[in-house]
């Protein structure tokens, strides 16, 4: 009895001993199931599976004793939405364990685009964060973020990764809130840096050298705009390129660091204006006015646009609105402007035709976007439309990604740079022919206004001539009268450049061909105003007429311009219209006395209207001070204090000698 009770004590403990066996190997065999192995890793890994996720917030899910058994599994490759069902909880934890060398080392975790805001916890410590979980602040989610986990953590073997993740309402709109499969992964530190240089760069290097290029055609088309104010469209290429350069510094560094969600508000506000500043570059190639119909269309397309770039971020909306939110930026780029080009590049605008190019490779990546998105919607096309949007958005070309959205928008700015190019050279032709036209006026300037003055007997004249542009508008002419007189005629053609020399030209032709026949001031200018008057464009000219005979008696008729100087003191003169402006016009003469040894100086209102950079004017008082001075001697004053017109001064000095011998 007694062997027997031993027998069955030992069989039993035996049997005991088998089944708890068993039972530690089916508990390996669970705990391995649910422990991620990165002990042999050779590449960066997501960490995709196998989760524990659990709906609620509570600061213990992240330690590493908390009991998580009653916690849902979850593979990140599953819509959370198909778990929770209608349950939308702001936050969201999940638990992963992995199992380690402790001689690894350099181990990290990178993170990408998992939630607005989030916390990562390693062995219960926190490891990574972004936004704040409670109370909620959110922040962008583009960036890829990277952090080391401490070596001393993998001295035990195993990690326990806790994620606490706020999900937003807008987040639970979209697929796969939350965790979803690539948003975390684990490897060495120094792989998981390159690889994220290689896929930020690769991934946005086409968008950032398409802004680039935008920004710097804005720069040059504002410079352009400057130097040719009537063309408008080089001021709304300007605005653009400001527009893009204000988005700029948020885009590039949301990509190196998630920020806070306001200053993507701020930037997305950008989106009011955009619809009518670039609609309003195209339109004004094709000179098409925008009209009030136009301004509430924009404006209408603007609210839209800003609207569609704040769904996901402030709030969610309905998939029909969603949809139709965008239409009419959609109708605008995709549909009128390309007709508009193509109409009037049928018309003969090159430049329509150039412009037609960038904005029709637009529209077919607008119309490859709707209509992969509605296959998307259907189940069995699903596959073929995320491979489609891939292919035009995320084309691979070595480390670069292509899209064809970004390639229209660099062609869309090289169209506009070679059209500004084409018109610059044609604005180079232009100025080469206008140039070689004013060296002709200057020429012929050159001979109408003679250097060298003839002689007359009893008299020294000093003539100089500064004109402010290559050519001017003033002139003179000093011609031998009768018995041994002398005609001095002085005027100033109003404006400037080549108008007003062949202006002048005509003028000095017509004096030399009336001085023929008349000495007579007044007869002179009648003569000269009617010649004028309907031939000169609606321009004018004043001029002053001076009849100086061998004896010294001088008679002046005056048509508007300056009085002359006798001796430093002012000779008035009566006031008349300038030749030009009405026909029949009327001139009166004075006559004065220039006595042996005394000097006249004739000026042109160059010399009062000299101003120095203070805004100060040359003025009357300092022309009547250096009247009595040598003619160069007065031109070098006014042009020193700050020449702005064309200067033009004449002296006559009645010879003493010449005077007594007579």
């Amino acid at each position: 009895m007694n062997a027997l009770a031993f027998g069955n004590a030992r069989c039993a403990r035996g049997i005991l001993s088998l089944l708890a066996g068993l039972v530690l190997a089916c508990a390996a065999t669970v705990l391995a199931a649910q422990t991620f192995d990165a002990s042999h890793l050779q590449v960066p890994t997501d960490l995709n599976s196998p989760w524990l996720m659990h709906p609620g917030d509570d600061p213990a899910y992240a330690r590493i004793d908390f009991d998580d058994s009653q916690w849902i599994p979850f593979d990140a490759h599953t819509d959370i939405k198909t778990i929770l069902k209608s349950s939308h909880p702001d936050v969201v934890w999940y638990r992963m364990r992995l199992k380690v060398s402790p001689d690894q080392g350099g181990l990290a975790l990178r993170e990408s685009k998992v939630s607005s805001a989030f916390e990562v916890y390693v062995n219960g410590e926190q490891l990574m964060v972004s936004g704040r979980v409670a109370p909620f602040t959110p922040y962008t989610a583009s960036a890829r973020l990277l952090a080391r986990i401490p070596d001393r953590m993998l001295a035990s073997g195993s990690l326990l990764i806790a994620l606490r993740v706020h999900i937003s309402a807008p987040e639970w709109s979209v697929q796969g809130p939350g965790l979803y499969a690539g948003n975390l992964a684990i490897g060495q530190e120094t792989t998981l840096y390159r690889d994220d240089w290689l896929t930020i760069i690769g991934e946005n290097s086409m968008d950032w050298l398409d802004r680039l290029l935008s920004v710097c055609l804005g720069l040059v088309a504002l410079v352009l705009y400057a130097a040719q104010r009537r063309n408008t469209e080089y001021l709304w290429i300007a605005t653009g390129g400001m527009f893009t350069l204000l988005q700029f510094p948020q885009l590039v560094i949301s990509d190196f660091a998630n920020i806070p969600l306001d200053w993507q508000v701020l930037t997305v506000l950008l989106r009011l204006f955009t619809p009518y500043v670039f609609a309003a570059i195209y339109l004004s190639f094709v000179h098409q006015r925008i009209g009030w119909r136009w301004r509430i269309f924009l404006i209408f397309a603007g609210i839209m646009n800003a609207y569609t770039g704040l769904q996901g971020i402030l709030f969610s909306a309905p998939p029909a609105l969603q949809a139709l939110s965008n239409l009419p930026l959609v109708v605008l780029f995709s549909v009128i402007l390309p007709i508009m080009l193509a109409v009037h590049w049928r018309r003969g605008n090159r430049e329509a035709g150039i412009l037609l190019i960038p904005i029709v490779l637009l529209s077919l990546y607008i119309y490859a976007e709707i209509g992969l998105g509605v296959l998307f919607q259907i189940p069995g096309w699903r596959d073929f439309a995320i491979r489609g949007l891939n292919l035009i958005d995320h084309f691979p070309a070595g480390p670069i990604a292509l899209s064809l959205n970004s390639f229209s928008g660099m062609l869309s700015t090289v169209a506009l740079a070679l059209i500004m190019l084409i018109r610059s050279m044609h604005t180079s032709r232009r100025q080469a022919i206008l140039e070689s036209e004013l060296a002709a006026a200057q020429q012929v300037q050159q001979v109408l206004l003679p250097e060298q003055i003839e002689m007359v007997p009893g008299f020294a004249v000093e003539t100089v001539y500064q004109p402010a542009q290559q050519v001017g508008g003033d002139f003179f002419q000093i011609l031998p009268a009768g018995e041994g007189g002398l005609l001095v005629v002085v005027g100033d053609v109003a404006g400037k450049g080549l108008p007003a020399a062949m202006l002048v030209s005509v003028l000095v032709g017509a004096i030399r061909g009336v001085a023929e026949y008349t000495s007579d001031p007044a007869e002179l200018l009648s003569s000269l105003n009617e010649r004028l008057v309907g031939r000169g464009g609606g321009s004018f000219s004043t001029a002053l007429v001076a009849h100086i005979d061998a004896g010294g008696a001088v008679t002046v008729a005056n048509a508007g311009h300056l009085s002359p100087y006798l001796d430093g003191r002012e000779i008035e003169l009566p006031g008349a219209l300038p030749l030009g402006v009405v026909n029949d016009a009327s001139y009166e003469t004075i006559e004065f006395f220039l006595a042996p040894g005394s000097r006249v100086t004739f000026y042109s209102d160059g010399v009062i209207e000299a101003q120095n950079q203070q805004g100060e004017l040359f003025g009357f008082e300092r022309a009547r001070a250096i009247s009595t001075q040598p003619a160069a001697a007065i031109v070098d004053a006014a042009t020193q204090f700050g020449q702005e017109d064309d200067i033009t001064v004449v002296t006559v000095t009645r010879d003493a000698a010449a005077a007594s011998a007579a």
